[in-house]
């Protein structure tokens, strides 16, 4: 059934809540306070997302990181749901921890392993946009250069020879790590990260996990000088009053 809500109406967004979440408030921050959007938290034992148009999976140690980051929280209650609304073609964005829950829900192929350098990294990255045909990039141009912060000590993003080559040839590779220059190379990948992939996107185009941190550089008052993730939501709000709109 096509949506009959106002195209004048706010986005809404749900951030889901596990134990050991700490970059919810920030997603919550950026898309209420920031972007004027209609922005409330769902607890991971929800069972239901209720009416949303946008589910963003944030950073953080779900569960503590047990087992392997993201292992745990893929089975909480409200998941169930995150892969039902994903399946109708809703709109789910997986950010640091987030991508890692969405590849072991089966919702992103591949997984993320520990670093290369087996340490955690913290600084601002260059990220080149490989496509902007996507409602996660839609307000970026292809070749953009990005400087977007990163937190994690497992971002090396791996898969079988043969789903790299799927996904580079179905234009699923969303982010690669890359120089100012825009020029991937073995010293702008942090991580050991498969051909420099930073952000991957589904089959259908509606998931999305990255492992940079949009929601920490929205404004210049968070001090890294660089707004970039902005273009992030900026393309998630302007995809989803464009689909209203049909």
């Amino acid at each position: 059934m096509p949506d009959l809500r106002d195209p004048e109406s706010p986005v809404r967004f749900a951030i889901l809540v596990f134990p050991g979440s700490n970059c919810d408030h920030d997603a919550y921050h950026a898309a209420k306070h920031v972007f004027g959007q209609e922005t409330r938290f769902v607890w991971h034992k929800e069972e239901t997302l209720g009416e949303t148009d946008v589910v963003i999976v944030p950073g953080g140690f779900s569960y503590g990181d047990y087992l392997r980051a993201g292992a745990i929280a893929r089975f909480s209650p409200v998941m169930k749901d995150v892969i039902r609304f994903a399946n109708d073609g809703g709109l789910v964005l997986g950010v640091c921890n987030g991508f890692q829950v969405l590849c072991e829900a089966g919702l992103l192929p591949g997984a993320l392993m520990r670093n290369a350098s087996l340490r955690f990294v913290c600084k601002d990255v260059h990220l080149r946009v490989e496509n902007n045909a996507t409602p996660f990039t839609s307000e970026a141009g292809t070749g953009q250069v990005l400087n977007i912060p990163i937190a994690h000590g497992e971002g090396n993003y791996t898969a079988h020879e043969a789903t790299l080559d799927e996904l580079e040839s179905e234009n699923r590779v969303v982010f690669r790590y890359c120089d100012a220059d825009s020029n991937v190379t073995p010293e702008s990948n942090p991580n050991g990260s498969a051909r420099n992939i930073a952000g991957i996107i589904n089959a259908g185009g509606n998931v999305m996990g990255m492992m940079p941190h949009p929601e920490r550089c929205v404004e210049s008052i968070l001090g890294n000088g660089s707004e970039d993730g902005a273009v992030i939501f900026r393309s998630l709000i302007a995809s989803t009053v464009s689909a209203v709109c049909v």
